[in-house]
């Protein structure tokens, strides 16, 4: 399943990865924002001719890189890319992804925590603009940077679990939900899309004074203390609310370069 956007050529030629690779680093400011190791962002798989067509998933996959080549894209932007278990041996199904994909002349670029903080294409400023709350302040501290977003509202819980829940179905999931009160008004909230809800996440929830935690998923024992704390926690999936970013930079990179951008939709359930 995907979703195409074309916008205006500026000329007859395609261009090659590089200029299409720096409009990304720099925009990311991939450079300067720490991740985990295996996150490995930027161009992790090269190509060799020009392209006209783009594609963008959450994960690579055999299925999003079978329809990254139906849609005709020479690049796949994701969000998760291709080294997250670390080095490993290059056979079954890691080959035949990596054999697809050069044997197509795709290349790959991938940007974990850059697309998550971004202030214009982070999922986590796309989410909070979704739910009609403004960020006041940062959430889930990592190295020198926050991850996530925080700030103050006054909006019914329920109505932001049923904007929550409707992005889940969009995308193949469901929204879970800590029980609440259905009067329940959020007054400061911290949103962390994608595996937000930690213990440590939760104690800083806790710290900041925060009342309602909205995130893609998180362990079993987090529901049970955010009850004890008192925090409502609206888990939209991993997935759902990672879908966001990598759309918003594939569409924002096929305007400024007059390219087609495809969304290729593979729902984990998670």
């Amino acid at each position: 399943m995907f979703r195409s956007t074309r916008a205006p050529r500026p000329s007859a030629d395609m261009p090659p990865l590089d200029p299409l690779a720096r409009y990304l680093d720099d925009t990311l400011d991939i450079a300067n924002v720490p991740d985990y190791p295996d996150a490995m962002n930027g161009v992790q798989l090269a190509n060799i001719g020009d392209i006209e067509r783009i594609a963008c998933a959450v994960d690579v996959s055999t299925s999003t890189i079978e329809g990254a080549l139906s849609a005709g894209a020479k690049l796949l932007i994701v969000h998760h890319g291709m080294f997250w278990d670390g080095a490993a041996p290059i056979t079954g199904a890691r080959h035949r992804r990596l054999w697809s994909l050069v044997t197509h002349d795709v290349a790959v670029y991938s940007a974990h925590l850059p697309l998550d903080i971004h202030p214009t294409f982070g999922n986590n400023a796309l989410l909070a603009r979704r739910l009609g709350v403004q960020p006041t302040g940062g959430f889930v501290r990592f190295k020198t940077i926050d991850v996530g977003l925080s700030g103050e509202s006054d909006v019914p819980t329920a109505t932001l679990a049923a904007t929550m829940s409707a992005l889940a179905i969009e995308n193949g999931g469901q929204l879970v939900a800590t029980p609440f009160d259905v009067g329940r008004i959020t007054r400061r909230w911290g949103i962390c899309t994608g595996a937000g809800a930690s213990s440590s996440t939760l104690k800083e929830a806790e710290e900041r004074g925060l009342d309602t935690l909205i995130v893609g998923e998180g362990p079993h024992h987090t529901a049970v203390e955010a009850r004890e704390l008192g925090i409502v926690v609206l888990y939209g999936g991993h997935y759902a609310t990672e879908t966001l970013g990598v759309r918003a930079i594939a569409d924002s990179l096929a305007a400024r370069f007059g390219l087609t951008s495809t969304f290729i939709a593979a729902p984990t359930g998670l």
